[in-house]
Order: C-alpha cells, then structure tokens, then sequence
C-alpha cells in the first residue's frame, strides 16, 4: 500500500505540482492551503509523510511543526519543508527547527519524488507506472 502523503502548500501552482508529481507516482494524496487545515486534515487522514510550505495564512509551517512534535500521536511523523527561501543559513534554520528535510523552491520535478520517497519505509513507497 503507499503512503499517504498530505501537502500544505497556498501557492496553487506549487501544490499542483506536487500533487500531480506525487499522484503520478502512485502515492496517495491530500492537500490543503493553509497551516491550520494541515493540522485539521493530520489528524484526520493520519498521513504517512507531511509536504508543508514555511508560510503559509492561518498558521505557518513552523507552526504546525510545534503542533505536531508536541503530540505524541505525530511527533515522529517526517515532515519535509518546501520553501521559497533559499538564502545562506535557511537550510540550517529550517533543519534546526526540527523538518526531516528540507527542499527550496522551485523543486526540481525529476528528482523530487524519489528525495520525498527517502523519508519513507520501503513498504510504503509509490509504485511508478513507467518504473522497472
């Protein structure tokens, strides 16, 4: 079975993108465009791996990080950040705040999914169509 993956992104063409790259992959996907909805739709669909942009309205990636290390349910459940900032120190920053990884804006769709898929187990990677 794959993972199911829940994508916290406001920029509508950002988020296309990863649900399309996700999807096509074989992953299972949710998306949502603000913090808030992120921690609403965690505790619902139970997600194997959360994608969360920094900023974002209603409450920030670093936010629903703190929400979700401070609940024991979540507290270990990969969090990679996604984020336009990419400035000296920003990698540093984000890693130090606790994300298990971090990818700066624009990712690069030909190696994202497969960097996403390393915070994964194995039994719970996507299955590609064109893959042998």
């Amino acid at each position: 079975m794959p993972a199911r993956i829940l994508i916290a992104e406001d920029h509508p063409s950002s988020r296309e993108l990863l649900v399309y790259l996700l999807e096509a992959a074989g992953y299972v996907v949710h998306s949502v465009d603000d913090g808030a909805a992120a921690l609403q739709a965690i505790r619902e669909i139970k997600p194997n791996l959360v994608i969360c942009d920094l900023q974002m309205p209603e409450l920030d990636g670093y936010g629903v990080l703190r929400a979700l290390r401070a609940d024991p349910d979540f507290a270990s459940l990969p969090v990679l950040a996604v984020t336009a900032f990419s400035m000296l120190g920003d990698r540093e920053t984000v890693m130090s705040a606790g994300f298990t990884a971090y990818f700066s804006k624009p990712i690069d769709p030909e190696t994202f999914v497969d960097e996403m898929a390393s915070h994964l187990p194995a039994h719970l990677l996507g299955t590609r169509p064109n893959s042998q």
